[in-house]
């Protein structure tokens, strides 16, 4: 027999989460997990456009830990099934990465506008879509508890890739595009 892809349990609006208990789909924490998924194929576009780099190398590990994530974010809170392990550290690699690009930039003096290059201009999608996980993360912990790692990795994701879309605007060839605010008519 041929695995399907399709099992026609979710046609009447309901997912099933990882421990069993079925949830509509428009559940915040279906929104959490699912916006973690979207986040890491927008990763794996600017992953694509790093090949054989220590960018991509970092990339395919955040997109592994944005499964290990998701997973989480997918159990009930009466799942009994082990979750892969996250590692702390993770965090940490994220923040030195951050500090090594930045060192090879100069100095933000303006907000800017994603669209220098298009690889920059993905990396700033895959930012916000990451902030968008991070707000739904933090609505589902008002809600339900989740473990304080998923938060604290996604602000620091965010962070993370806006500074990739500089360096990547700058790898690419492109110059930054500075906000400048328009002043008030009179």
């Amino acid at each position: 027999m041929t695995f399907k892809i399709y099992t026609r349990k979710g046609d009447d609006g309901k997912t099933g989460l990882i421990g069993g208990d079925r949830v509509a789909k428009h559940h915040i924490r279906v929104e959490s997990y699912g916006t973690v998924d979207e986040l890491n194929s927008h990763i794996g576009l600017v992953r694509s456009y790093v090949s054989n780099t220590t960018e991509e190398l970092l990339l395919a590990d955040i997109q592994n830990n944005l499964f290990t994530i998701g997973s989480y974010l997918a159990s009930s809170a009466s799942s009994k099934m082990n979750l892969p392990e996250f590692h702390e550290e993770s965090i940490e690699i994220i923040e030195k990465e951050i500090d090594r690009l930045t060192d090879q930039l100069p100095e933000l003096k303006n907000f800017i506008l994603p669209g220098a290059t298009k690889e920059g201009a993905e990396a700033h999608i895959a930012r916000c879509v990451c902030r968008r996980a991070e707000r739904l993360a933090v609505h589902l912990s008002d809600i339900e508890e989740i473990e304080a790692f998923i938060i604290k990795y996604l602000n620091r994701l965010s962070d993370y890739l806006f500074t990739l879309a500089r360096f990547l605007d700058m790898k690419f060839g492109g110059t930054e595009i500075p906000w400048i605010p328009r002043a008030k008519s009179e």
